[in-house]
């Protein structure tokens, strides 16, 4: 008897992957919950386990293929002795292929019903839908057959449904033939599921949201004689290095109590503000750029902090994070100075309305007192969405972090 190896749960709002490598052939042994594939979905890299021990007799879906949730992968024969009787089993599995994609194609019939586009929209949400720049298939028709009516255009729009004609360019935006010469130089390689997220959602936060950047700069002299005095103790106690997140970190959320509204998102008309921090921390990998959320920040303390991003950063090098770690951040810090970058804007973590920007730390000579002197600093960049949040708020929130960090005893005691 063989057993399915399908596509499990991949989480919220996630509902088809990539199949990416296969870690077994056919005819291989099989322990029960070893890692046999995986997949690549636009959040993270899940690796599938054996659902029971025996030998691979079947791979129905090759890396590359896109599947959805409860799809057929692959089969598992009975015993060691599946190997050499796979072969001969071969034979008749065209005639059965139908029937095992079957379960793959179901999904897509069942849908079938709920397809209303073959007809029309009415005359008048014709009208409007041309007016505002929308699309028939963005709409839920309420109509016969799912014809969309005036009605449902009109509730649309007071959702705050917006045109997605900006976004379309790039999808057939096609590329310039390379000349002759260069051609056999080139190497075309197809973007992975991760890496095709990325680019679709910044550039959808770059024609959604209102976006602007404002600066300023810490001197980081306090954190670091802070960090160098106690960061052989902290290690010893926490078993975890004292780095400069956990203090960015716990200086961003008290920011974020003062002024809520860079906390906070919004969803048509309306604002959703965070009485939470749920802190992205920006962690980038082979695979690309990744953001584990760092849960209630605001209540940890800072050695709780650097252990958690301590897992997580190790989670995402490792491929190893879930989708529970993905999920629900409210605001986003990106340290590119860890590359060494002196100054970037970075782009909004949509739905969220802001993203701290950290920076290399760089010995520049500043006036302090009527003198001169050469202090460590580091440049800070706040991109906020302007439709959520002022000039006013934005310049205050950086200026609330620059005064935690440059005195890091506000923060132990909670000022």
């Amino acid at each position: 008897m063989a057993t399915e190896i399908r596509v499990p749960t991949l989480g919220e709002s996630v509902s088809e992957a990539t199949v990416g490598t296969w870690f077994k052939k056919v005819g291989d042994a099989i322990k029960a919950d070893e890692p046999i594939l995986e997949l690549e979905t636009d959040k993270v890299t899940i690796e599938v386990p054996a659902p029971a021990a025996g030998t691979l007799s079947e791979i129905v879906a090759q890396a590359g293929e896109t599947v959805g949730l409860g799809a057929l992968l692959g089969q598992i024969a009975e015993g060691a002795g599946a190997a050499a009787a796979a072969p001969a089993e071969k034979m008749p599995e065209p005639a059965a292929a139908p029937a095992a994609a079957a379960p793959v194609a179901q999904p897509a019939a069942a849908a079938a019903p709920q397809a209303p586009t073959s007809m029309p929209p009415a005359p008048a949400a014709a009208k409007l839908i041309a007016e505002n720049n929308l699309s028939a298939d963005q709409l839920d028709g309420s109509g016969k057959r799912g014809q969309v009516l005036k009605g449902d255009v009109l509730a649309a729009i007071s959702k705050g449904i917006s045109a997605p004609a900006a976004a379309e360019p790039a999808k057939v935006q096609a590329r310039a033939p390379a000349p002759a010469e260069d051609a056999g130089r080139e190497e075309r390689v197809k973007m992975t599921r991760l890496r095709q997220t990325i680019a679709r959602r910044l550039k959808d936060a770059q024609n959604t949201a209102a976006m602007l950047t404002t600066y300023n700069e810490v001197d980081m002299s306090a954190v670091m004689s802070l960090r160098s005095k106690y960061k052989d103790i902290f290690e010893k106690k926490h078993g975890v290095k004292l780095g400069f997140m956990g203090f960015f970190t716990k200086a961003v959320t008290h920011a974020l109590k003062e002024l809520p509204a860079v906390n906070a998102e919004i969803d048509g008309t309306d604002i959703i503000y965070k009485n939470f921090c749920h802190i992205g921390v920006a962690v980038g990998t082979d695979k690309g750029l990744v953001v584990p959320i760092v849960r209630d920040a605001d209540q940890m303390s800072i050695a709780e902090i650097e252990k958690e991003i301590g897992r997580l950063g190790k989670a995402a090098r490792d491929g190893t994070l879930s989708m529970a770690d993905m999920q629900g951040g409210t605001f986003t810090i990106s340290n590119g100075g860890v590359y060494g970058s002196l100054m970037s804007s970075p782009i909004l973590n949509a739905p969220q309305s802001g993203i701290l920007g950290m920076h290399k730390i760089q010995d520049r000579p500043v006036a302090i007192g009527g003198q001169v002197v050469i202090r460590p600093m580091m440049y800070l960049a706040l991109s906020y969405d302007h439709r959520i949040v002022d000039g006013k708020e934005a310049v205050t929130f950086l200026v609330r972090v620059k005064e935690s960090l440059e005195d890091p005893e506000r923060l132990v005691l909670d000022l």
